[in-house]
């Protein structure tokens, strides 16, 4: 790097090389004649065999070199616990050290999007750039064999996006039984998943190269050997964006640049003659508009920052994915990750990876699968909704929780995802990192059922703790803040119930009379599954909206075109801009946007 020369402008300099930030410098940088620059505050550790071994992510977890490891507030709805948040410090983003789940939004969901005052940004208008990102293999004939995947729509699957897409050869009798009780209980999946209609359990795919086995991630992808020989497109590691430089000498403020930390402590300021594009995540992007002077006038005049653009809602409306973590004992012959607490097989299974790429290290054997509003009686019926939000009307009385509320009411829109997770899930009241919540404690053998609320009417806040880029920003989130959560939650919760009867296919494969986590409790009624939500639920790291597309009379960070209201020349384009949190997980969506918004701003500057 010493090389460059960071005194001649770029056109467009990004902030952040994650998950959003590297699709936008590939896209841009396609023009030869367009200079940009991505700076990231992590390394490149693209070729790091923690990062591209799937089934060794738990490596990366708390440790400096590859995670940002934010923590949230102590959450009074959940016995004052403390929620960890890992976020991928590294290039590639959380790309690089998430679970590599790739699942689809749905329609209603993203329609939603729109119907808050975002016109372009309906599903139809969306989909052709969730198809853009990645290229989709075809089932292998085992995936096939176990899980059916009658579903699986051959003519979806094409595409020569960056990201490899492909269903895994290591499923076993716990992903077949999943798909059979959730069939059972009237969920079976009809439709791909892909084309935001599916209801019931499938088999997701995962970002995995099927000839290497290694990790598919924005790194990997868009920032690839041949992206990395063009001459006009810089990425500068290591390196701390501390705050946004702006003309303050026109009627808006202008974004001209940024001021950079090197990993020397050396302070320099870099130009960009068209735009600054803010890339760096949920919890980071709003930490560095503030610390900019963009935000609530109370915490930047608390902090000494000057006002540049006054916007309360810069780092509010937070939202999060709450997943409860259920974890049942095993029988003797029922499969678990849970071995691979045994320094023997692991080496083993690392030796097997090493020499072919072959075994569960190189796989994703994770299973899902999307349900509507259920309860230990099974599907709610329409009636039992209409009395539930009934009970809840002074909670819903904003754009966002009403358009929440009609996907909830839907009988075609999923309330819940539930997960197949191998191994058992420990939850300590302060975690020290994401790996003491899915390493094994426990001396048996577990597998874990996960529920998910995919449109949680609680918003948390994000805000920086001080004028300085080194101090972590404080991230709320205010889980089941509004009551809703909770009572939609505990129903999930009490769902699992059947699922785990002795009488399913699924709970056939636990061990008679065996444990489970929390111990003690079995949801059989609302009190005991609302207390296993406080006792088990953590966060799915699918942290959004504190920069939200939105009006900005309704808290709005950024317009359609994600440019930030108030100013020139600047964008957002990650996470952050959600209106609303997307259904499944999340990194498809912050592919396709990232898409999306690269073709937004080269048609801005067709338009200079």
């Amino acid at each position: 790097m010493a090389s460059v020369d960071l005194e001649k402008p770029f056109d467009y300099v990004v902030v952040g090389g994650g998950t959003a930030g590297l699709v936008i410098a590939n896209r841009l940088s396609e023009d030869s004649d367009v200079r940009v620059l991505v700076i990231e505050a992590g390394a490149d550790r693209s070729t790091d065999p923690l990062v591209l071994c799937p089934g060794l992510v738990a490596g990366l977890y708390g440790k400096d070199e590859y995670d940002w490891n934010f923590m949230s507030t102590p959450q009074p709805t959940l016995n004052n616990r403390v929620i960890n948040q890992a976020r991928g410090k590294m290039l590639g983003g959380s790309s690089a050290l998430n679970f590599l789940m790739l699942l689809y939004p749905s329609k209603g969901n993203i329609d939603a999007w729109a119907s808050l005052g975002n016109e372009g940004w309906d599903f139809d208008s969306l989909a052709p750039y969730l198809r853009k990102f990645a290229t989709v293999h075809a089932p292998p004939q085992s995936s096939k064999d176990l899980c059916g995947l009658t579903y699986h729509n051959e003519d979806l699957a094409k595409g020569d996006g960056p990201i490899h897409v492909t269903f895994s050869e290591g499923y076993n009798v716990t992903n077949q039984a999943w798909l059979k009780t959730f069939a059972g209980q009237g969920l079976e999946v009809t439709t791909d998943p892909r084309d935001g209609r599916a209801l019931g359990a499938f088999q997701n795919q995962a970002s995995i190269d099927p000839v290497t086995h290694t990790r598919s991630f924005a790194a990997s992808g868009y920032y690839n050997p041949e992206v990395a020989k063009r001459s006009n497109l810089v990425v500068l590691t290591e390196t701390l964006v501390s705050k946004i430089i702006f003309d303050t000498t026109g009627d808006e403020p202008v974004a001209t640049g940024v001021e950079i930390l090197t990993k020397d402590g050396e302070k320099k300021q870099i130009s960009a003659s068209l735009e600054v594009i803010l890339s760096a995540g949920t919890l980071q992007s709003p930490q560095i508009l503030e610390l900019s002077g963009i935000g609530g006038k109370d915490i930047l005049v608390k902090h000494n920052i000057p006002v540049i653009v006054e916007n309360p809602s810069v780092g509010e409306y937070v939202q999060d994915h709450p997943i409860v973590c259920q974890s049942f004992e095993v029988a003797d012959t029922t499969p678990s990750g849970d071995v691979l607490r045994d320094p023997n097989v692991l080496n083993a299974l690392v030796g097997m990876y090493q020499a072919s790429g072959a075994g569960p290290l190189g796989q994703s054997t994770i299973s899902v699968a999307y349900s509507p509003l259920v309860d230990g009686s099974g599907i709610v019926p329409p009636e039992a909704k209409k009395e539930l939000f009934a009970s809840h009307e002074q909670t819903l009385t904003t754009p966002d929780s009403q358009a929440i509320r009609k996907l909830v009411e839907s009988s075609d829109e999923a309330t819940f995802q539930f997960l197949l997770f191998p191994t058992q899930v420990s939850i300590p009241d302060v975690p020290k990192s994401m790996a003491e919540y899915i390493l094994p404690v426990l001396p048996d053998n577990y597998i874990t059922v996960m529920t998910i609320l995919n449109h949680p009417f609680s918003r948390g806040s994000v805000h920086i703790s001080g004028p300085d880029v080194h101090a972590a920003p404080v991230w709320d989130p205010k889980y089941n803040s509004n009551p809703l959560d909770l009572e939609l939650l505990a129903r999930g919760v009490e769902f699992v119930e059947r699922l785990v009867d002795p009488s399913t296919p699924f709970g056939k494969l636990l061990k008679d009379g065996g444990k489970r986590q929390p111990e003690g409790l079995v949801a059989t009624d609302l009190e005991k599954a609302r207390e296993i939500v406080r006792q088990r639920q953590i966060s799915v790291f699918h942290v959004s909206g504190s920069c939200a597309m939105k009006p900005k009379e309704q808290g709005g960070v950024v317009d359609t075109r994600l440019r930030v209201y108030g100013t020139k020349r600047l964008r957002v384009v990650d996470a952050s801009v959600f209106p609303l949190e997307p259904v499944g997980n999340i990194q498809s969506v912050v592919y396709a946007v990232a898409e999306k918004a690269a073709d937004l701003i080269k048609e801005d500057r067709k338009n200079l």
